[in-house]
């Protein structure tokens, strides 16, 4: 394994919907499964989809950028024609976009296409591409205020150089050793 992968159970209301949202309509390839739950194969990582019925519920939301973005979601990071390439599905296929595939923070560091989808059960999905996969953990203001300074701390200068590429950005999250 070169990486670690998540893996991510949620709950949904029937089990065939969810066969045919992440396996026909995403194309996740189907894996073990019983009465109860199915796995999905969701880019290498593994999502289980549980059967579920009183726990599938609409989700809360946070304002980002102007819209509603639903507090509970998960999702994919694309490169951007593969975003594209499943935005025009998601569209064909009438899916239900909370938020409709779009541009946030435009002409800022962490610029993103992304959108936001329902399966059938409401669960939500965020499906985003960044033209510059160096911006995926930018931190607006800290790289703005020391590129209009030239100053900054050791961390800037690291966000700098992984951004430059003259050096890789640190492990983070559970691949961190301590």
């Amino acid at each position: 394994m070169d990486r670690p992968r998540f893996h991510l159970a949620f709950p949904v209301r029937d089990l065939a919907e969810a066969r045919a949202f992440y396996g026909g309509l995403l194309g996740c390839a189907e894996g073990r499964s019983s009465e109860d739950w199915v796995d999905f194969d969701f880019e290498g990582h593994q999502i289980v989809a549980h059967l579920a019925p009183g726990e599938a519920r609409p989700v809360a939301a946070n304002a980002v950028d102007g819209e509603a973005v639903p507090v509970r979601h998960f999702g994919l990071i694309l490169e951007p024609r593969a975003w594209s390439a499943l935005a025009a599905r998601l569209r064909a296929a009438h899916a239900n976009f909370i938020i409709e595939p779009q541009t946030r923070f435009s002409g800022e560091p962490g610029e993103q296409s992304t959108m936001f989808v329902l399966d059938p059960s409401g669960n939500a999905l965020e499906f985003k591409a960044f033209a510059d996969e160096g911006m995926i953990f930018a931190k607006q203001s800290r790289l703005l205020d020391a590129a209009m300074t030239g100053q900054g701390s050791h961390q800037d200068h690291q966000d700098r150089q992984a951004h430059e590429g003259t050096s890789r950005p640190q492990p983070s999250c559970a691949s961190r050793s301590s």
